[in-house]
């Protein structure tokens, strides 16, 4: 099984056998354990950081243990499954009314834990007939410096994909200065916003009815009007928007703003491939490297991040090798300064659509190619197909 069909989980608390538990679970093929601690405290970065498929907590109580599981709930929306030693039957009852998966009774044998985890795990995804590969991909485009370019990457990346003949969304998720509906050109009557406090359930349809429609066949939904609306775009709610565009587009383009705050959080937690945007300059080089330290910490795999230098033929004394160097990566895209890109923005198309033939244009159509795998994209395809 690979490293991303595995489900991540992560350890809290204390029992009889969960030592054990965690050792045997850390050999299981289809299980990834991120790590553990004995309190709640000291494992909020990792909780909050979202990709943990579950949470596996380990109580002494003989009792509900509501406080623990309460702690748990303010850091993530996770589901929890509750392990206690084989005496501790007096928490089921209590547990069944309760915000968590399911309770298990130590000891007991690996694949009924498995089995346990990963039904609680799907269920979370709210798709348990559906498996990660034929939902629609999550690329979120981030930069922890602004004027790095990240909206017109992230702008051109999506329409270069549509022109692809993807279904695509770009969603600007950079809630108080948005500017992705500037760059494709788009005056919309309705946002991020709208869509959220609007009433009702959010599904497909709902969706469909809030997003603008560009003429290149990309959709794009963009963020709120004024500042002050942003709040209301609350983490649950783009965990729920993320969750209904994976079901009804191939991929999903994020602009993000430049902060690790819930939104943003919420986002990496339905992350599938993270690009981050590099510059030739020092301050954006030493804002990377905090950057990928806080994804350390918040478990996000380093095998779902991809790193695009931008501007890289600009002579400002850094080269592309002393910057791969300064960060310890590589590059897996270079997209060169290009005098298309201020004169697109200015006129509000993508430089993808008004001007393929540049060396912007040409290296974006070709990190495009490499976000979707050939047997993704047809299993896609066929999913979307079927809908229709």
């Amino acid at each position: 099984m690979s490293e991303q069909q595995k489900t991540r989980i992560y350890f809290t608390g204390q029992c009889e056998g969960l030592p054990e538990l965690r050792d045997a679970l850390g050999e299981h093929e289809d299980i990834e354990v991120v790590g553990s601690s004995d309190h709640v405290a000291q494992a909020t970065g990792v909780l909050a950081g979202g990709h943990l498929d579950c949470i596996v907590h380990g109580t002494r109580l003989e009792s509900f243990p509501a406080t623990e599981v309460a702690a748990i709930r303010e850091q993530t929306r996770s589901p929890i499954v509750i392990v206690a030693s084989g005496h501790a039957t007096g928490l089921l009852e209590e547990a069944l009314e309760a915000e968590v998966a399911d309770v298990l009774l130590l000891p007991q044998l690996v694949e009924n834990v498995v089995f346990t985890i990963r039904k609680a795990a799907h269920a979370k995804r709210g798709v348990p007939t559906v498996t990660r590969s034929q939902l629609g991909r999550v690329v979120t485009v981030f930069s922890p410096k602004g004027g790095t370019g990240k909206t017109v990457t992230a702008s051109n990346l999506a329409a270069a994909l549509a022109k692809q003949g993807r279904k695509t969304l770009l969603l600007d998720l950079d809630l108080q200065f948005g500017d992705a509906a500037i760059v494709m050109g788009l005056e919309p009557d309705k946002t991020v916003y709208d869509l959220v406090v609007a009433p009702g359930e959010l599904d497909i349809e709902k969706l469909a009815g809030y997003t603008a429609k560009h003429p290149s066949g990309l959709d794009v939904l963009p963020a709120p009007l004024r500042p002050e609306d942003a709040e209301l775009v609350t983490e649950s709610k783009i965990t729920r928007l993320l969750e209904v565009a994976r079901e009804c587009y191939e991929t999903i383009v994020v602009d993000t703003s430049p902060f690790f705050h819930g939104p943003m959080l919420a986002t990496l937690d339905r992350t599938d491939e993270l690009l981050i945007v590099c510059g030739l300059d020092v301050p954006t080089l030493k804002n990377v490297r905090l950057a990928l330290q806080t994804l350390e910490l918040l478990s996000f795999p380093a095998s779902r991040i991809k790193f695009v230098l931008n501007r890289a033929n600009t002579k400002v004394g850094l080269s592309k090798r002393e910057v791969e160097s300064a960060l310890k990566v590589t590059m897996a895209a270079e997209v060169p300064s290009d005098r298309a890109v201020p004169v697109s923005v200015n006129r509000g198309t993508p430089a993808v659509l008004s001007d393929p033939g540049s060396d912007f244009s040409k290296s974006l159509y070709a990190l495009a190619k490499t976000l979707v795998p050939v047997e993704q994209k047809k299993k896609q395809r066929k999913r979307l197909l079927a809908r229709a």
